[in-house]
């Protein structure tokens, strides 16, 4: 049954006006799942004002707050539940390593939120690549080459490493002192500082570290993270290369905002033809059709909200050890240093990763090294109360799914029903963000029902919203003919790879097997 129904999918898949109508279905229906943009509501206030509507510096809210409680567990209590029973974390059947990645650098460029002021958020709100190209135009203009010679028209500046093309330096060599090229007229950083670097790291420290000049402060957060910056900052520069061999006339801006247009929608592809197929449980292999947005409902301006922030928190997916050149290493020993990533080489270091399994989407399997104080977890659940949010279940409602009445109904897991049950009561008192977990993971899928519904919705609603999928703008002017076709053949992080491995790749470099998913994950079950 199952062959026979794969079959079916196949042939779907095969008929080009069937496989575009399918896939418009699908879209449309995780986009038709809540309410359309704009949100009436922010954290700013808890009523609609014209602030609400219009100031984007406060993130939106998906429904309105709820009343502020005194009943609900302590945070700490709560927080213990996402500690690994005796230490050990449980494998995702279906995920490697390159997901989370992905995902976590997919977020990094539009979930900002303030520290100084969790309302806030620092976002462009939305998909712009900024950690690469900057979130402000003073940002870009300090991490663009800026130059009209020959063969050097439109590129970001970039270093050299024996072979491999990497971000430039954001400190000077053996010092603490920051780059002179990324410093302004008076002597600020032009860029963000990396989040997490301490203002007391001797210039030793430094010296002992790659610290990248990128766009983003969150871009440097780990090798890996650095690791995805690299591949498109080498996609950009060789686009910017061909493009000014293909438009000699063209000046270093225009080559250099034609390879941006064109990077930008090669991303937003990766988001839905790789990232989106390996989340949802569907037989079809979606598509990332412009044309699906432009008569839609819910294509609006994009603005993140508060519950979109917390519900990618996704620490659990990140195994507490991974491989790396044969062996296996600390995840930790990845934070705020390039180092391994310069040393193995852009290849091997997406082999690697793409060898690694993810850990499971789910309580109880934070690594230990994200755990330790709960810091990350315990900030995310005081978020969650300070934003007042309204409980797990009013969320399902919100996303037309059934509410639950009874912790047997979340999770196959007793110990973890107990504990539910002990700390909440119901299922109505449980807080958002861990609902969000709680949830067995769904079939054909690394996301629990819920928490993978919302990411559906949002990252169709807003991917394929971009300005540069608009129908009037999605053609050959802005992208240039090599531009399209380079569109039109990239469906996937190994296509790029392909086009830009450094010197330290092995000889004949396998890039079929650089994927998100296992390559021993079998379908268990048959979606539409």
């Amino acid at each position: 049954m199952l062959q026979n129904f794969a079959s079916l999918w196949w042939l779907v898949e095969q008929m080009p006006f069937l496989a575009r109508l399918a896939n418009r279905l699908i879209i449309n229906f995780a986009c038709n799942a809540a309410a359309f943009r704009p949100h009436p509501l922010s954290t700013c206030e808890s009523y609609t004002s014209w602030t609400s509507l219009t100031d984007k510096t406060y993130l939106g809210r998906s429904i309105p707050p709820a009343q502020p409680r005194t009943d609900l567990p302590p945070v700490t209590d709560v927080a213990a539940l996402f500690v690994p029973r005796d230490g050990v974390q449980r494998e995702c059947p279906k995920s490697t390593l390159l997901f989370p990645i992905f995902a976590q650098y997919l977020t990094d460029g539009f979930l900002r939120t303030d520290s100084k002021d969790r309302r806030k958020t620092t976002s462009n709100h939305d998909i712009d690549l900024s950690p690469l190209y900057g979130r402000t135009p003073a940002q870009t203009k300090a991490l663009r080459l800026c130059s009209e010679e020959p063969g050097r028209k439109g590129r970001l500046k970039s270093q050299d490493i024996e072979g491999e093309e990497f971000p430039p330096s954001l400190y000077q060599m053996n010092t603490s002192d920051l780059s002179t090229e990324f410093i302004d007229d008076h002597g600020a950083g032009l860029l963000d500082k990396p989040l997490g670097m301490h203002d007391d790291w001797s210039a030793g420290e430094h010296s002992r570290r790659y610290i990248f000049a990128v766009g983003g402060d969150r871009a440097n957060s780990t090798a890996l993270v650095g690791m995805m910056n690299t591949l498109f900052l080498r996609e950009h520069n060789r686009l910017a290369g061909q493009l000014e061999r293909c438009n000699p006339d063209w000046d270093d801006t225009r080559v250099f905002e034609t390879a941006r247009n064109v990077v930008i929608v090669l991303f937003i592809k990766v988001v839905v033809e790789e990232y989106i197929n390996h989340i949802s449980s569907a037989c079809l292999h979606l598509r990332a059709d412009p044309a699906v947005a432009w008569p839609a409902p819910w294509n609006r301006p994009n603005w993140m909200t508060v519950e979109f922030s917390l519900l990618y928190r996704w620490h659990s997916l990140i195994p507490e050890k991974m491989r790396w050149n044969g062996g296996m290493v600390d995840s930790a020993t990845m934070l705020l240093d390039n180092t391994l990533l310069v040393k193995a080489g852009l290849y091997s270091a997406f082999k690697w990763v793409a060898e690694t399994h993810a850990t499971k989407l789910d309580l109880h399997n934070t690594a230990i090294f994200l755990a330790r104080g709960m810091t990350i977890e315990t900030l995310a659940i005081q978020q969650n109360r300070d934003q007042c949010l309204q409980g797990y279940n009013a969320y399902r409602q919100a996303m037309k799914m059934k509410p639950i009445d009874g912790f047997d109904c979340v999770t196959a897991d007793d110990a973890l029903r107990a504990e539910l049950k002990e700390l909440y009561g119901h299922p109505d008192n449980v807080d958002f963000y861990v609902g969000l977990f709680a949830e067995d993971n769904g079939p054909n899928t690394p996301m629990p029902p819920l928490l993978g519904a919302m990411v559906a919705l949002d990252a169709f609603s807003q991917a394929l919203n971009n300005p540069l999928l608009s129908k009037q703008v999605f053609n050959v002017k802005t992208f240039s003919d090599y531009g399209m076709e380079t569109i039109e053949k990239t469906g996937s992080l190994s296509d790029i790879l392909a086009r830009n491995i450094g010197a330290k790749t092995p000889p004949d470099p396998d890039v079929t097997t650089i994927r998100m998913t296992r390559n021993d994950w079998r379908r268990t079950h048959v979606q539409f």
